[in-house]
């Protein structure tokens, strides 16, 4: 990893639909470069994919729960988040000590929203089973650093 790469991250974490024009400028790189360097982020694995970062303010979603997963077998962190990727509804997971394998941090407009994506959760190999809990009120929120 070199400044060049760096940069590159940079511009992709603010926008992952930067075009490889703004890529290259945020590097000092042509387009052509720029392409070939982010290629082999992605290929090299130290880029894992590119997606849409959703507000849920903006998309109404106030409904929250914090959904604990029991997994069948031992899969492996990796194993675990490219299974739950696919639901937009969780915002955060966590792999944690004690009897669960993950907490999720989910978000939906309902309770009807809330409980389908409950049961895509439950549907996503290799969850055996979840337990959750639908908060009432927020007390404490504090920024992140």
């Amino acid at each position: 990893m070199d400044p060049i790469d760096e940069a590159i991250i940079r511009c992709v974490q603010r926008n992952a639909r930067s075009t490889y024009a703004e890529i290259g400028r945020a590097a000092n790189l042509s387009a052509p470069a720029a392409k070939r360097r982010l290629d082999r982020l992605v290929a090299t694995g130290a880029i894992r994919g590119f997606t849409a970062v959703l507000d849920p303010q903006v998309l109404a979603w106030r409904t929250e729960a914090f959904i604990e997963v029991f997994c069948r077998g031992k899969p492996t962190p990796a194993e675990l988040r490219r299974a739950l990727e696919d639901v937009p509804e969780v915002v955060e997971a966590c792999t944690v000590s004690g009897a669960a394998d993950a907490v999720l941090h989910v978000l939906a407009d309902s309770s009807t929203h809330l409980e389908q994506a409950i049961q895509r959760v439950r549907a996503t190999e290799p969850v055996e089973r979840t337990e959750s809990v639908i908060v009432l009120s927020r007390l404490i929120k504090r920024p992140h650093p």
